[in-house]
């Protein structure tokens, strides 16, 4: 055990280092995620930047077309000598100059030189994929290229268009240098961004998952040490409800292993105390056996009960030895009669007619699926905590009525008594060992052991309702058996109601 305890406290301390190493913690996750997401981001806004950035380039060079176009029409006879078109043309960045008027296309300048043949660029009409290729046809074409732009006038009247060769050298140089900018403002604003969610996420989010994290460790490693014990911080968001939750979990898992830990030490008591009493029984049933010979009648009636309970105190205390270290042994249900279970169950807890009575409303042939062992134990239980809560109130006389009804292949055994009702401030833990009696000096077992034995059977013990007026038990088991025959009765015939 030693040895296991020391490697389970050692493994919390391997995720704790490998959170910290690049890239496999939260924080440092995010910070790539964010500059990521701004990459992608800028790459999906690089191509319509690119084209609206080409598409102002060719539009500035066509109206500086149009200013050379102006200064030739204010020419005589409209034209230019060869040394002002030059001029002209190379203010413009451009190697030639031509419009369109009615249908009819006329040269206005021209370079006096072999151009290649250029590739076409129609400003006046652009689908959307040929705008967005445009600028990487201008980067990856190659050297040495011209540019055919045609574009609608703004200065000139009465033309159509207006048609501007270009060499594409200066307009690719113009793209990598705005491309340049943009990668870098690009990358500025992204490690910016990154950064900024880094922080804000690290601080809002990482750290009080951090903080629930250690504090999950820690309460792994010591439940017992109070530094293992959450803080709340008292948020309203996701995270404050974790650290609530967390923090109630942790008072729920100490109660529990406090209850584990009083049931452990009830069980090695019970074990220290069992051998001796196991022989002090053993005397009592030898004690019996010899008053049974005597041939009393009375003692011969009174010698099966005496017998029965010795028999049932051996089996309790073996029981709460057993609860205390494990479990209850798994039931061996079968179909009984309950009238008889619950007239032994009723005297066995203390119940007489001259005092707190028992009272059926249940037919003689009536059956439940149950352990017979298990289901007298579970209704002991109900039975004295109902006669010792009628009691303690100060009362002689009262009434446990006890009812069936089997519904959905169920059996519902319902306990009512007319006894003060459960307090207050035993009913957030009434089915809890230890922490659920509502009586004063009780260890509240009885309730803890009835629900598990219940359970254990596939059903389950509640409490239906309390109040001033008394109490009510449901005990739900599985299975609707069929009432017995008659030639299976008892031979002791009791009444369709009976009391005790």
């Amino acid at each position: 055990m030693g040895m296991a305890d020391d490697r389970s406290l050692q493994e919390p301390a391997k995720p704790t280092i490998r959170r910290w190493l690049w890239p496999g913690g939260l924080s440092a996750r995010l910070l790539l995620l964010t500059v990521l997401f701004v990459i992608v981001g800028a790459a999906l806004v690089l191509p319509p930047a690119l084209a609206a950035f080409e598409e102002q380039e060719l539009l500035d060079r066509v109206r500086s077309a149009e200013l050379a176009t102006l200064a030739t029409a204010a020419a005589p006879n409209r034209k230019v000598t060869r040394e002002l078109s030059n001029r002209l043309l190379n203010g413009a960045e451009v190697v030639s100059v031509a419009v369109s008027s009615d249908g009819a296309r006329s040269l206005v300048l021209q370079a006096p030189r072999s151009m290649p043949t250029p590739y076409l660029v129609d400003l006046r009409d652009q689908a959307p994929a040929s705008w967005l290729a445009g600028p990487f046809q201008t980067l990856f074409g190659g050297p040495g290229r011209m540019v055919r732009v045609i574009a609608k006038p703004r200065l000139l009247d009465n033309i159509d268009f207006i048609e501007i060769v270009t060499p594409d050298a200066p307009l690719r140089a113009a793209l990598l240098e705005y491309l340049g900018r943009l990668l870098a403002v690009t990358l500025f604003v992204s490690v910016l961004a990154g950064l900024a969610v880094y922080f804000s996420l690290n601080i809002f989010l990482v750290r009080p998952i951090l903080k629930l994290t250690q504090a999950m460790e820690r309460f792994r490693a010591d439940p017992e040490s109070p530094a293992a014990r959450i803080a709340p911080s008292g948020r309203r968001d996701e995270i404050g409800r974790a650290e609530r939750e967390l923090d109630l979990m942790q008072t729920d898992l100490i109660a529990a292993l406090n209850s584990r830990a009083r049931l452990a030490s009830l069980g090695e008591a019970v074990a220290k105390i069992n051998h001796d009493l196991r022989n002090m029984l053993t005397s009592a049933q030898i004690a019996s056996e010899r008053l049974a010979a005597i041939g009393d009648p009375q003692v011969a009636r009174a010698m099966p009960r005496l017998e029965r309970a010795l028999d049932r105190a051996i089996t309790l205390a073996t029981d709460v030895l057993t609860y205390g270290k494990t479990q209850e042994a798994a039931p061996e249900a079968r179909p009984m009669a309950l009238v008889p279970a619950l007239t032994v169950a009723a005297e066995d807890a203390g119940l007489s007619t001259r005092g707190v009575r028992l009272r059926t409303a249940i037919s003689e042939e009536a059956q439940v699926n149950a352990d017979p062992d298990q289901l007298h134990r579970i209704l002991v239980n109900l039975l004295r905590n109902a006669r010792e809560a009628i009691e303690e109130a100060g009362r002689t006389t009262g009434e446990v009525a006890v009812t069936l009804v089997q519904h959905d292949g169920a059996s519902l055994i319902r306990l009512a008594d007319d006894g003060p009702g459960v307090p207050q401030r035993a009913l957030a833990a009434l089915f809890q060992p230890f922490t659920g009696s509502a009586r004063r000096g009780g260890t509240g077992l009885g309730l803890a052991i009835s629900r598990e034995l219940a359970q254990a059977h596939g059903g389950d013990l509640e409490l239906v309702k309390t109040g001033p007026q008394g109490s009510i038990f449901e005990l739900r088991l599985p299975g609707a058996p069929e009432a017995s025959a008659p030639e299976q009765r008892p031979k002791r015939v009791r009444k369709k109601t009976a009391e005790l």
